[in-house]
């Protein structure tokens, strides 16, 4: 049976599907709100399912200047908007840091966390910030659009064979990112750093990490895992940075099976 999805629009846009508690999907730097699909479709059963275009992207306005602390703000603003006082956050690779800093900023807010293909800082691996920002926008600088460069970005942070329906929804929801919300993004990603406030997480988290992810590796994974004192960590075979898209079936039912271990949320 198809899923009914329902688009909103407005200073903050997201799409939506399903019923019950919610499960707020936060996207990557190369993501939208179209990059969840494979998880409106298999949670919405279950869960009211809701993945929005963060600010500046998608459908969504900017907000200036782009800080983590802005962005969690919007996410207990989007919340607020959906008429609860908490929810489910899952957020992948630049998604999974807001949703870092939302439960540091906001930890009321938030009933559990999964955390994939993401990190606790940026640069773990001695990246320079400067050569990492130049790196992503060199291509936009030299007049090509996210839309002409979607599929090298996706070959490059992918495991190999990442093909089919899955990596052309990938292309697509990256083809809807403004330049400018991907400028800033990019801008803001090297300030990420929590590594000293991990301790601080209350709230159930799930740490995936896909085997084959170069971006943020499974060592990164093991920090989150070591440093979140009510965790568990889960690597699925085979896939690379966007274990969502690439591997939707094992990162489905992982997902649901740690949702589905929790107490149903009481909202007031």
């Amino acid at each position: 049976m198809a899923v009914r999805v329902r688009d909103v629009d407005g200073a903050i846009a997201w799409r939506e599907a399903g019923n019950g508690d919610v499960v707020l999907f936060l996207h990557g730097l190369a993501g939208s709100r179209t990059s969840w699909e494979p998880q409106l479709e298999a949670l919405s059963d279950r869960w009211r399912c809701v993945a929005w275009d963060m600010p500046g992207y998608g459908e969504s306005s900017p907000v200036t200047p782009l800080t983590f602390e802005a962005v969690a703000d919007a996410v207990a603003e989007l919340l607020d908007r959906l008429g609860v006082e908490s929810a489910h956050l899952c957020g992948l690779s630049f998604g999974g840091h807001h949703a870092l800093h939302t439960a540091l900023r906001h930890p009321y807010r938030i009933r559990s966390l999964v955390l994939a293909d993401t990190s606790a800082v940026f640069g773990g691996d001695g990246t320079d910030p400067d050569e990492w920002r130049e790196s992503r926008t060199a291509p936009l600088d030299a007049g090509l659009s996210l839309a002409n460069i979607a599929d090298e970005v996706i070959a490059g942070i992918a495991a190999p064979g990442f093909e089919g329906i899955e990596r052309d929804r990938t292309a697509a929801a990256f083809a809807r990112i403004p330049e400018t919300g991907f400028r800033a993004s990019c801008q803001l990603i090297p300030s990420h750093n929590v590594l000293h406030r991990l301790s601080e997480v209350e709230s159930a988290t799930l740490v995936v990490v896909g085997e084959l992810d170069e971006e943020t590796p499974p060592a990164y994974a093991d920090v989150l895992h070591a440093g979140i004192k009510n965790s568990r960590l889960e690597v699925i075979p085979g896939a690379g940075h966007l274990s969502p898209a690439e591997a939707p079936e094992a990162f489905n039912e992982l997902v649901g099976e740690f949702l589905g271990s929790l107490p149903a949320i009481q909202q007031r």
